[in-house]
């Protein structure tokens, strides 16, 4: 399994428009973060978790020419609001691109792009969307085993994801032990970590580590990262050897 880093950033990406700070005119690559978002490579198949504004600019950059599945984490702007752009894979592949969301998500994808599922008078331009319903119990596309895990970002329900021995989590800062315990045994594990100042609906710095030291995964990357916790460089001075941060187009195996 290849994992491709999309974009680690938080919601309004690093820069942050109009922002002077330390981060956000860093020269350093690895501080400039898009929304958050991952590329899964197994088995021939190509699945990416969620679709932000940067989507097409992730797609170029790594130059994906197939997808064939995009899973939904929630229905936050940040995460769905690329998908209009998988029009170029419908007219490319010649076929709707599928989408796996919660019943709560597919509603807020449907408000999003409501000109893609008019029933009368639709435009033919418009993004070619299968949207696959999905609850809180495994699943397979093409025989690949998808565990959705579920997490509360503030009141709203998450998905992470496990796909094997990889978990992928952000927007939440609580995790049931239930659900705590289909993450156990994941060797690779990526999660959020916004800041170091408490914040009502995402992990910080000290609790993500505390999750990670509860897990003990072989190794940790985070992402989701806001400009006020410091640079790259600065941060991961701080880390234990098992964690990492994640940087936009960081590749990995697992």
């Amino acid at each position: 399994m290849k994992i491709t880093f999309l974009g680690t950033g938080t919601s309004q990406g690093i820069p942050i428009i109009a922002c002077d700070c330390k981060v956000c005119r860093s020269t350093d690559k690895k501080d400039k973060r898009l929304r958050s978002s991952v590329m899964i490579e197994v088995n021939n198949k190509t699945i990416i978790i969620d679709a932000g504004p940067d989507f097409r600019q992730q797609m170029l950059r790594e130059n994906v020419k197939s997808i064939d599945a995009i899973l939904l984490t929630h229905g936050h702007k940040d995460h769905i609001g690329g998908l209009d752009d998988v029009r170029a894979f419908n007219f490319k592949l010649q076929r709707p691109t599928s989408v796996y969301a919660n019943k709560e998500t597919i509603t807020s994808v449907k408000r999003e792009l409501f000109y893609a599922f008019e029933n009368h008078n639709k435009y033919p331009g418009v993004p070619k969307i299968d949207l696959q319903t999905i609850e809180n119990n495994e699943f397979f596309i093409d025989g690949i085993k998808i565990l959705p895990i579920e997490t509360l970002h503030y009141k709203l329900i998450t998905y992470a994801y496990r796909i094997g021995d990889f978990t992928y989590i952000t927007d939440t800062n609580f995790i049931s032990e239930v659900e705590l315990k289909k993450i156990r045994g994941s060797k690779v594990i990526v999660i959020n970590a916004l800041r170091r100042k408490k914040h009502i609906s995402h992990f910080t710095l000290s609790e993500a580590l505390a999750i990670i030291d509860e897990l003990k995964p072989e190794q940790t990357y985070l992402t989701h990262l806001s400009h006020i916790i410091g640079t790259h460089v600065e941060v991961e001075k701080e880390l234990p050897d098992n964690v990492k941060i994640a940087y936009d187009g960081l590749k990995i195996n697992c």
